[in-house]
């Protein structure tokens, strides 16, 4: 049987279909994997340079199916960047775009739908024999810290995931995320797990192009993390004449309630569903969802614990409303091995044991629904009082819900980004009355747009240097 269970399927079926021309039905997918094995790779490590193709998920499916062991980066990672990684894991092939085979250099062994593997000249080393994927926390796609996937973590997940959404083969998913970030993946493997059909879309959410290859393909369902929802309600996403599309889901961080509210009646209202759901890369993607019949009843809710997984607190505090607070654990079969920094961490074994610490605060209300409300570690402690990022980020969305705020900074000093010029003269008052701290533990930066990485989310180091850069002036 292979990876995904691909060859159980109706081989006449679409399995995949790009925006850049390709169509290939489970039957075609399946002689891809197979022409794949003839090819006598060893076991060892490949550079995947993913982007939204047919071609990219072809070799994914093959190294999983054939037990080589993918890194999936993205295809536009930085140059630089990219040289690090391959000096610390000495990749033996890259499966690459083929515009992107005179960049990468290296013997050409196979072509496929637009992908070329090369041979890099680097000799395979051992590995541990239970490590099937290799991918960057969501965070850090340049750092060599990887998150180590063992065989069956993708699969469990990606059926477990397939129940709670009732998915069937009639199914059209949207893989709009980048398939090398966690929960694009598991949208991939989700719908390819029940014989589903999967868009594989590069076009940007702006681009027009992109919900009129959905809208003629009979997309039916959709996943996007927070900001994908911002793009999609100014671009007039409720407006939009999409009869097929029937489920929204979201993951990969935290809805505002505003726009968790917004969702949920454009759902309810236009008769589509909208499910929550909250996971990480070192659970290969999901390990909550909300039943959509909640969504109104628990705004902001991340729902229970996927099938065959189990959510709990870790040092629980008791609040006087009856709900409890502490750091998010899971435990299931899709928690993944624990991390590497170098090629030797390849070689060790489970460190997770199927239990996963989140860091993530979170609260559990008297019916067992989950709530995340911060970061373990995003708290400054300022003139010697702790006061949370995430609640002054809240604070201030509510107070003005027109503009776009993230908080950063070390405990001498806040530093709140905003997009909005209109409010240079006001917020550092308006926070400082709010926390009863002094205007001098807080600045406020002005910026053009909130940096963030291929995954949508928010990236700190750019905030942290364009600070430090005014501090210099």
């Amino acid at each position: 049987m292979l990876f995904l269970n691909i060859d159980q399927h109706d081989q006449g079926k679409t399995a995949i279909k790009d925006d850049s021309g390709h169509t290939l039905t489970y039957g075609e997918v399946c002689g891809a994997v197979e022409a794949f094995a003839a090819l006598g790779l060893p076991r060892c490590v490949i550079f995947c340079l993913c982007q939204n193709s047919a071609g990219a998920l072809l070799g994914y499916l093959a190294f999983e199916n054939n037990r080589q062991v993918p890194l999936l980066l993205s295809a536009g990672l930085d140059q630089g960047l990219r040289h690090n990684l391959e000096t610390v894991y000495r990749p033996c092939y890259y499966w690459v775009p083929a515009s992107m085979r005179e960049a990468i250099g290296g013997e050409t062994v196979h072509e496929d739908c637009g992908y070329v593997l090369l041979k890099t000249g680097y000799a395979p080393y051992a590995l541990n024999e239970k490590l099937s994927l290799l991918l960057t926390t969501s965070g850090s796609t340049g750092s060599p810290k990887l998150v180590r996937h063992r065989y069956g973590n993708l699969e469990a997940n990606a059926e477990n995931v397939a129940k709670v959404f009732n998915w069937s083969k009639n199914e059209v998913g949207i893989c709009d995320l980048p398939m090398n970030y966690t929960m694009g993946l598991n949208v991939i493997n989700s719908h390819l797990v029940v014989g589903a059909s999967v868009l594989m879309v590069k076009a940007n959410l702006t681009d027009p192009d992109f919900w009129e290859f959905i809208r003629v393909n009979e997309g039916t369902s959709f996943c996007g993390v927070p900001f994908s929802y911002e793009i999609m309600r100014r671009i007039g996403f409720d407006r939009m004449d999409l009869p097929k599309l029937r489920t929204l889901a979201e993951g990969g961080g935290k809805l505002t309630d505003k726009m968790f509210r917004w969702i949920a009646v454009f759902c309810r209202n236009s008769g589509r569903r909208f499910c929550a759901t909250f996971g990480t890369s070192e659970t290969s993607a999901r390990m909550a969802f909300l039943d959509p019949e909640k969504a109104l009843d628990k705004i902001g809710s991340v729902g229970k614990a996927i099938p065959h997984g189990e959510l709990f607190l870790l040092d629980e505090v008791p609040n006087e409303d009856g709900t409890v607070t502490g750091e998010l654990g899971y435990r299931g079969p899709n928690v993944t091995m624990g991390y590497a920094v170098c090629r030797e961490d390849l070689l060790k074994d489970d460190k997770f044991r199927g239990e996963y610490h989140t860091g993530d605060i979170a609260r559990r209300d008297q019916e067992g629904f989950y709530f995340i409300i911060g970061r373990k570690g995003r708290f400054l402690k300022l003139f010697g009082l702790r006061v949370s990022l995430d609640e002054i980020e809240r604070i201030l969305k509510t107070r003005y819900p027109k503009a776009d705020f993230v908080c950063a900074g070390d405990d001498k000093r806040m530093n709140i980004f905003t997009t909005d010029a209109t409010l240079r003269d006001e917020v550092v008052p308006f926070i400082s009355a709010k926390t009863n701290l002094h205007r001098s533990a807080f600045r406020l930066f002005v910026i053009d747009e909130i940096p963030r990485n291929d995954y949508g989310k928010i990236t700190f180091s750019a905030l942290e240097e364009l600070a430090q850069r005014n501090e210099e002036c």
